[in-house]
This record gives C-alpha cells, structure tokens and sequence, in this order.
C-alpha cells in the first residue's frame, strides 16, 4: 500500500493536522539505495511531531543531482519501499533538485534533515526562516551514504 500523495492532497491533509493542533514533520531526499542511516533519519524525524511527510526526489532530480547512473531504483520502488516505513505517514515526488516548493506549499512545523549538514548549512535554511519553520538535524552522525553502499557493492562483487 503507497503513501504517494501528490501536492495538492499533501496541501490538504496538512491543513486538517494543523486544525488538530497536530505537529507536522517534514523530511526530504533521495532514499536511492536504503540503508539504516536513512531508517535512523526518518525515526528521529517522526519523532519530533506526530506525522511525517517525506519528500523524495523524483528520477529526473536525482539524476541531476547525482548524476546520469542514479537512481539505482527508479521513484517507483523507492516509494514503495519507503511507504513500507512505520515512520513514514506521507510521500510527496518533487523534481526539484531542492524542496524550496514543498515547504512553502506544506508549512509544517519542522524540517528534518540528516546530521550532514547543520542548521546554517541547509540548503533550505533562508525558506525555513522566512516561514517560521523549525529546522531539527535528525539522526545519528551519517556513517552511511548510498555512494559508498553502491561502490562496496561494486568493490566486493563485481571485481
């Protein structure tokens, strides 16, 4: 069962939270090649309110951001896999390289990134500021990224 909703449901489902008095939670990113960093992420993230919508980065994003051979799983399956996550209430695509549209669409109360960056680092710090917007770096230091996953892959099976 997906959690895929477009924009405009997400907009919605939003707006009856907020008249809840309910703390919406918003994390974003690729989630190419899932790992337990990103497990980690999204736990911490829902914790800091009482839903979780998660942005991910369509193909054609990820393939600008990283580059011509990723994704390694098409949106697809990375929601499909996501929308496997306790955590995880809501999924949102965007094909933006950054999530600037959807926080000014969704206004939630907080913006979880992962612990490579910092408040003052996030490239979506200056949208969060001007909206009032929350900033919480979640997770455990980042150990793990789906580059080095693919390329110990690479190293322990194809050579």
């Amino acid at each position: 069962m997906t959690k895929l909703v477009s924009l405009a449901e997400a907009v919605k489902i939003r707006e009856s939270f907020r008249k809840g008095g309910q703390r919406v939670v918003f994390a974003n990113g690729c989630f190419d090649v899932l790992h337990g960093g990103h497990v980690s992420y999204l736990a911490d993230s829902k914790a800091q309110g009482d839903v979780l919508f998660v942005g991910v980065n369509s193909d054609k994003s990820e393939r600008g951001l990283k580059g011509p051979t990723r994704p390694v799983f098409p949106e697809e399956a990375r929601v499909e896999i996501l929308s496997a996550i306790r955590w995880v209430d809501y999924i949102v695509l965007f094909d933006e390289p950054m999530c600037d549209g959807l926080l000014r669409s969704l206004r939630p109360d907080v913006h979880a990134k992962g612990t490579d960056y910092t408040a003052d680092t996030i490239p979506e710090r200056e949208i969060a500021r001007e909206l009032g917007i929350e900033v919480y770096i979640a997770g455990p230091p980042k150990e793990n990224a789906s580059r080095g996953v693919i390329a110990t892959i690479i190293e322990r099976f194809c050579q």
